[in-house]
């Protein structure tokens, strides 16, 4: 007995880590990781509690959801300094794998007040159009838990694992409609072309780490500066793979052809939360990659993406100026193409930045933020107007202003901002921004293209605008008394006011967020 208690001892003696010797375990910063964490675990709460909620009060799961991203969202306010990192490596505590520094905890505030707000305009929806609760919330809740997670990501699989929690359950939220053919048709063009674009990524992250033999962003960003001779093709080619995915999930021309199939086929709410949230992932895993990861190829991605941002903003802005009045769905098509215009401007800053600095990416934040509020606060009007004219077209829009004055005069409003035009100044200081970052990297071509496609965007915006305000059609819904007409969801009124609220504080004191987004986020 004695000699089992004797050999029991120095194998625990033997096994105890001794002072000054490396461990393999880590710590986790659970406060670091909560925003991400009661996002995932409110989605899981919901999915079980479906089984036991009566049909009769599946509403209060909605309502679950949106307390739950509340939560999350203010889950950042402790986190606020800016300097926390966790996931760590043992024998480097540099190289992190989560950290939630200023520019993590931007796009984290941005990409759950969006879900906030989609799960607001969606509480009305997955009631009237018989969608299956249980799993709309927790594919809600998973995704938004994957766009917060990826800010936060500091290795290439990270990255990689949060694009894809981020983008799988959207899949299915764009196809939840059963029966539907557009939805259908939506989730399955949907699907193939992200399925096929993340392969050429992870192709891309396999040839990175063969040429640097690191996944950590710092690491490989060393290791890409001196990368052997035999080895240069191989990098080169894994860095032009790696961005694939990303351009696509930014809606970059060619990788656009998917937006406004799949805009028009899913539920509103969805096509909204595509339209801030899937672009919000997509320009900040471009950020990271280029900025971060890929500062030594900068005279590849450079250029690339310059030329991106042109063709986007030019094809995009082109096809909402083709947009008819009549068309079926025209509307939520027009702010589509529109949204594909937008991505242009917003790669701008990020081609400037293999020119002229890092600090550029700061006005790609300013104007993510400026176009994350006022789109989702024009599809909120656009999901009040489908209550009652389904078709969705621009010339459903006719005497808005007769009928439902607030949500005329917020639309007016989100779609000046848009344009660029007072009194939406946020939206003028931010294309300001974008053009100077053109400017101070020597992309003077690429300002003037900026320039000609704001004014070509004029046009649509300033259209539509008008519209609102005109003497509503003969016949026309519009033209109902206002006793005759539902009334607005008390969810979606909400989300209406909110994005108004936040884009007239925006325009009143725009320097705030500009500020912010250009000097306290950085260095990354």
């Amino acid at each position: 007995m004695t000699a089992l208690y004797a050999a029991t001892a120095a194998t625990a003696s033997a096994a105890a880590p001794q002072p000054g010797a490396a461990t393999l375990v880590q710590s986790v910063d659970w406060l670091a990781i909560a925003p991400v964490v009661i996002a995932a675990s409110v989605g899981l709460v919901i999915l079980v509690a479906d089984l036991f909620v009566p049909e009769r009060r599946k509403t209060l799961l909605g309502w679950t959801a949106v307390a739950g991203l509340a939560l999350a969202t203010l889950a950042l306010l402790p986190l606020r300094a800016g300097d926390r990192a966790t996931f760590c490596l043992t024998g480097d505590a540099g190289a992190c794998s989560y950290t939630a520094d200023h520019f993590a905890l931007v796009v984290q505030f941005l990409v759950l007040g969006g879900a906030l707000v989609t799960a607001l305009l969606s509480v009305a929806t997955v009631e009237e159009s018989r969608l299956p609760a249980g799993e709309f919330w927790f594919l809600l809740l998973s995704s938004a838990a994957g766009a917060a997670l990826l800010p936060a990501s500091r290795d290439l699989a990270t990255l990689i694992v949060a694009l894809e929690v981020a983008s799988l359950p959207a899949f299915a939220l764009v196809g939840l409609r059963r029966g539907d053919r557009l939805s259908s048709e939506a989730a399955l063009k949907f699907f193939l072309s992200s399925v096929t674009a993340t392969a050429v990524s992870l192709l891309g992250v396999s040839f990175v780490y063969a040429a640097t033999g690191s996944l950590h962003l710092t690491r490989v960003a060393e290791g890409l500066r001196d990368v052997p001779g035999q080895l240069d093709t191989l990098a080169m080619a894994g860095v032009a793979l790696t961005l694939v995915g990303f351009a696509f999930k930014t809606a970059a021309v060619p990788f656009h052809f998917w937006v406004p199939d799949t805009y028009v086929g899913a539920p509103l709410p969805i096509a909204a939360y595509l339209s801030v949230i899937g672009k919000a992932v997509g320009f900040t895993g471009l950020i990271l990659v280029t900025v971060i990861a890929f500062p030594a190829f900068s005279d590849i991605w450079g250029p690339a993406l310059a030329v991106l941002a042109a063709l986007t903003m030019t094809l995009g802005n082109a096809a909402a100026l083709r947009q008819a009045k009549d068309r079926a769905h025209s509307a939520v098509r027009l702010l589509a193409w529109s949204s594909v215009g937008q991505a242009g401007y917003l790669l701008v800053p990020i081609a400037a930045a293999a020119y002229a600095g890092r600090e550029q990416i700061g006005s790609t934040v300013a104007y993510a933020l400026m176009y994350a509020v006022v789109n989702l606060g024009a599809f909120s009007v656009a999901a009040l107007v489908a209550r009652t004219s389904p078709l969705g077209r621009i010339s459903d829009y006719r005497g808005l202003y007769a009928t439902r004055p607030f949500a005329a005069l917020s639309l007016a409003f989100f779609l000046l901002c848009l344009a660029g035009l007072p009194p939406g100044i946020i939206g003028l200081f931010a294309k300001v921004t974008v053009f100077r970052s053109a400017v101070d990297a020597g992309l003077g071509w690429l300002a003037v293209v900026m320039a000609a496609n704001v004014v070509v965007a004029l046009y649509y915006y300033l259209q539509w605008t008008a519209l609102l305000f005109r003497t509503p059609a003969e016949g026309a819904d519009a033209a109902a008394p206002a006793a005759s007409r539902p009334k607005a969801p008390l969810p979606v009124v909400v989300a209406i006011g909110l994005t108004a609220v936040l884009a007239l504080v925006l325009s009143g004191a725009p320097q705030l967020v500009l500020r912010f987004a250009t000097t306290a986020l950085f260095p990354l």
